[in-house]
């Protein structure tokens, strides 16, 4: 029998280029000091291409990092593939398109979209956002209004008056007697609509308050909206509080029966609250006073096995062949583990996007609850019970795969708290230190990796030279460590799908022919 296998994705800690704001070096972190001093490792590439986005410029990011470990694969993710669909035209023949945009030139009634305002590439892009309003106009929709959430979290922290500016110059071009474009409403992503995991529901209520109903503090413009609630709150934009777009102390963008919405975001995580809103008959989680009579669609079907959201303008990728796949054919145990943040990524989108088991017998699921406060407030996290419950599945003897998610680098890096993120990356190290001694007890080979970077660049230089905070991922290469003496690395150049091959190998087991290489020397 081949020794068990222990996965850890440090989420977030990547290798810094530039010393700026590096909270992974600045932590106290002698267990993965003495792993990379002492064992087998190697960089893994955790963006742009190597996780099928469109370049090297692209940020990787938690959703695509999982699909690429889990699978062994590199897809087309996020914004390449809506990339393509644009580019071909594919997006625009889809039924769902045809279905929104028919029912309102049909009725004379309002095109609305909701989504990230930014290029980050990460949940949104602008581009997509302005592509579809050109082709509406074209096609003879009369009204369109959109309700911008921002960002300053997959980009510059305050960089949101220039994706303002973006947008209120493209509807301006497109203005005219027979077209009619305005921004309708908006709030910071972390303050209204853009939950996940069901962690806070208010803020989903709250942006379904501020979009559908437009109740909220009104403003002429979106840049007056943003440039007063600066002033008022000293926060950055993915904190910025709701606001609605009025003229005469109307809403210029309320959504009513007889409108369309697209939800123009592409990763899932952050867009299933509010498509559950949008889409399902028996809504519990709060009260949507009169839900509008809509058709309503994302950019993505944001989970294949609910159907949610039911109408979607891009197909996603198919991804076959997982490791977890693999592993259920030859009988093999998986345990997988993480807190309410990173659950998802652990399960969901390490099986290729896949919310069922492939095996109910031989894949089993544990999720804790994350604690609903800032990250910046209690920078451990779960990380304690994360780590108890690996050791606890460990010295059971039942699995023969073992992953789990420490999310303390990204959810607490994402905060722009350099204190609070030096003693997330302190937490995990010690996480790291307790499942060492428990790997000794047992006798298995650990792994560590990271999706993508975040706490290792919190600082960055703006376009004037000046130092200022970073909250986004960074372009930074994570570790791969092997704490097992007997196994040896190849040299090369690797990134997160060499990773489940190598498990594979581990394993005894040999990778598809589909799969990138193991990064096993012979």
């Amino acid at each position: 029998m081949k020794k068990p296998v222990i996965l850890v994705v440090m989420d977030g800690i990547g290798f810094s280029k530039t010393g700026l704001g590096d909270a992974v070096t600045e932590a106290n972190t002698p267990t993965l000091d003495m792993l990379l001093k002492e064992y087998p490792h190697t960089r893994l590439k955790a963006h742009g291409d190597a996780v099928g986005l469109p370049s090297d410029d692209d940020m990787g990011n938690s959703e695509v990092g999982h699909n690429a470990l889990g699978c062994g694969q590199i897809y087309s993710q996020g914004a390449k593939l809506v990339n393509e669909s644009i580019e071909s035209g594919k997006i625009y023949r889809s039924d769902a398109w045809k279905a929104l945009t028919g029912q309102v030139i049909e009725k004379g009634s309002t095109l609305h979209f909701i989504g990230l305002l930014s290029d980050g590439n990460v949940h949104s892009n602008i581009n997509h956002l302005i592509s579809m309003l050109h082709e509406a106009k074209a096609e003879g929709v009369k009204k369109a209004r959109v309700h911008i959430l921002l960002d300053g979290r997959d980009v510059p922290a305050t960089s949101a008056l220039t994706y303002v500016e973006q947008l209120e110059n493209a509807l301006t071009s497109l203005n005219d007697d027979s077209f009619d474009g305005k921004i309708a409403s908006g709030g910071g992503r972390m303050k209204i609509t853009m939950d996940r995991y069901q962690a806070d529901w208010n803020m989903v209520k709250m942006g379904w308050e501020t979009h559908v109903e437009g109740k909220g503090r009104q403003f002429e413009k979106a840049a007056d909206a943003i440039e007063t609630y600066r002033a008022e709150y000293n926060v950055i934009d993915q904190d910025l509080p709701a606001f609605v777009i009025a003229e005469n102390g109307e809403p210029v963008g309320r959504i009513e029966d007889g409108d369309s919405v697209i939800l123009y975001n592409f990763r899932g995580d952050r867009a299933l609250e509010l498509s559950m809103a949008f889409d399902y008959d028996d809504f519990t989680f709060f009260d949507r006073g009169k839900r509008p009579d809509v058709l309503y669609a994302g950019m993505l079907q944001y989970d294949g096995d609910l159907n949610l959201p039911r109408r979607y303008l891009v197909d996603p990728p198919e991804i076959t062949n997982t490791l977890s796949e693999l592993l259920v054919n030859h009988g093999l145990m998986q345990y997988a583990v993480s807190e309410t943040q990173k659950y998802g990524h652990v399960t969901y989108f390490w099986n290729g996007n896949r919310s069922e088991k492939f095996s109910e017998e031989k894949e089993v699921f544990v999720e804790i609850p994350s604690d609903k406060v800032s990250f910046d407030e209690r920078p451990w996290m779960k990380s304690a019970e994360v780590t108890d419950s690996v050791i606890e599945a460990l010295r059971s003897g039942r699995y023969d795969f073992i992953r789990c998610n420490y999310p303390n680098g990204d959810m607490v890096g994402h905060t722009g708290s350099m204190p609070a993120t030096i003693i997330a990356c302190e937490s995990v190290d010690l996480g790291l230190k307790r499942l060492i001694d428990a790997v000794d007890e047992v006798g298995a080979t650990l792994l560590i990796t990271a999706d993508h970077g975040n706490a290792d660049e919190m600082l960055e230089k703006n376009k004037k030279g000046e130092i200022q905070v970073r909250t986004a991922h960074s372009l930074n290469p994570v570790p791969f460590i092997v704490y097992d003496k007997s196994v040896r690395l190849k040299e090369g150049a690797f990134g997160l799908a060499n990773v489940a091959p190598t498990v594979a190998e581990l394993l005894g087991l040999t990778p598809p022919d589909c799969w990138e290489e193991s990064m096993l020397a012979q």
